[in-house]
């Protein structure tokens, strides 16, 4: 069972998923095989008071979910919880999706205003199908919500570049059915000051003053998709730019473009039925941003070629079916039932022909962390090492562990099945008094920080966020 939780800066919504834990006969790793949707919420409005989230409202959404779907939160195995746009700028935002984490099951990852997870996971979400159907066309998937556009280039199902942007349909907030302004964010004030737009709170905004901040969002996309980098760096948009999103100009010009996000479930609303609510129907510019992208020749060239499965609706999926990797099962795990552990940062990067300085330095960096640290072990080529490259590389790691604090977890993620291998070495054979782990064969990923679920099936799902 596989569980996400996606809490956005205009709508919520929780999936539940099941599927098969089973080996590619292809590349031999574990794998999870073709979900079956178990539960589907209907997206409420985030709930928010008095400018922060509202910590009981989402306490029972999450109870309605749950009883809704049927699920016992001991069957969960992995999936995520994420706050992202304007709700993640909110003080309580990182303290919610722990406390989610918590109530839902540890073993899931939670992270809030983690921009680059997040574009990873809607590209996933809502990409991944057609961009592995077609791999030798680029995608390019806009996320467009609330507070933030999150751009994902990928190829052939990976994930290439990603980017995060101040771009969205919530930075003006109105009476729905009416222009008249009720609430601006930070980012929409600086958008006005930069506009040269002079309205307050309670103002009638004209439809002019509207076509102007919809026509510089829709310049903000088409310099993203075409790569215009000095639009953000230099010009007009560097205000707008959280992440930069700098693919190679080259898979630009071929890349055919998929949206999701709220104004992009709308935008293939559109795209079928020719029909949009009325004006700021849901309080914001959603719909008139949606029909600006449509009159795009640049944004919507292959919105008819190219459409989604889930049509838009692409954190939540990402979440409960993308958001954990799946380790082998030769692992080496002395202590299982610490599992699942939390947030360790990745502190280094080493090749099994690294010296004995560069490994001192990342055992240090390790002691130095409060909750544990991740050592992510990587291969010059594809090639499996040769038994000698693997002994020499943990008597050198069992010669650095000496006097490592034993409340810390160590943990080493390992590119291909030698992680019992690796571990044995590395401690001794278990006769050195560290909590070190190895997991193997888990896929890289840019990322700061791993977490781990529990064992199922002599399998663990390996989670990474601060993605870059």
């Amino acid at each position: 069972m596989m569980i996400g939780l996606d809490f956005g800066s205009t709508t919520s919504r929780a999936m539940i998923a099941s599927a098969y834990l089973e080996r590619n006969p292809i590349t031999e790793r574990m794998e999870l095989g073709k979900p079956e949707l178990i539960y589907r919420s209907d997206a409420i409005l985030t709930p928010f008071e008095e400018g922060e989230l509202c910590t009981e409202a989402i306490n029972n959404c999450l109870e309605q979910w749950l009883a809704e779907s049927g699920i016992d939160c001991d069957q969960l195995f992995s999936g995520g919880v994420i706050i992202t746009g304007l709700a993640a700028e909110k003080q309580n935002a990182r303290a919610i999706a722990c406390s989610v984490r918590e109530k839902v099951n540890q073993a899931i990852v939670a992270t809030a205003d983690d921009p680059c997870m997040e574009s990873w996971l809607a590209f996933m979400g809502n990409s991944l199908e057609l961009s592995r159907a077609t791999p030798e066309v680029p995608f390019i998937n806009l996320d467009i919500g609330g507070g933030t556009t999150n751009p994902a280039l990928g190829i052939d199902g990976n994930v290439i570049e990603s980017g995060c942007y101040y771009i969205g349909a919530r930075h003006f907030q109105f009476a729905p059915g009416t222009y008249r302004l009720l609430e601006v964010s930070n980012h929409g004030q600086q958008l006005l000051e930069q506009l040269n737009l002079q309205l307050s709170i309670g103002d009638e905004c004209s439809q002019n003053n509207i076509d102007q901040i919809v026509r510089y969002y829709i310049r903000a996309l088409e310099a993203m998709v075409t790569g215009d980098h000095h639009w953000f760096d230099q010009g007009d948009g560097q205000q707008l730019c959280q992440v930069a999103f700098q693919p190679d100009a080259h898979a630009l010009r071929r890349a055919a473009i998929t949206f999701s996000g709220g104004v992009g479930e709308l935008l293939y609303q559109y795209a079928a039925t020719g029909q949009l609510p009325d004006i700021t129907a849901f309080g914001d510019l959603g719909v008139d941003l949606c029909k600006a992208i449509a009159d795009s020749e640049i944004l919507c060239r292959n919105i008819a070629h190219y459409i989604p499965e889930y049509q838009g609706r692409a954190t939540v999926y990402g979440l409960a079916l993308h958001s954990a990797e799946l380790s082998g099962n030769t692992l080496f795990m002395p202590k299982p039932e610490q599992l699942p552990v939390n947030d360790l940062p990745i502190v280094a990067r080493l090749n099994l022909d690294a010296d004995e300085n560069r490994i001192r330095r990342a055992i240090e960096l390790a002691r130095k962390t409060h909750n544990g640290g991740c050592i992510r072990i990587t291969l010059k080529d594809d090639n499996y090492p040769s038994f000698k490259e693997l002994k020499g590389f943990g008597e050198k790691l069992a010669e650095m562990l000496s006097g490592f604090p034993q409340e810390l977890p160590l943990l080493l993620l390992v590119p291909k099945d030698f992680g019992k291998v690796i571990g044995n070495y590395a401690s001794h054979w278990g006769k050195l008094p560290v909590n070190l782990m190895a997991v193997d064969e888990v896929p890289d990923r840019k990322a700061g920080f791993v977490s781990l679920g529990k064992v199922k099936n002599f399998v663990i799902p390996v989670y990474f966020y601060g993605m870059h």
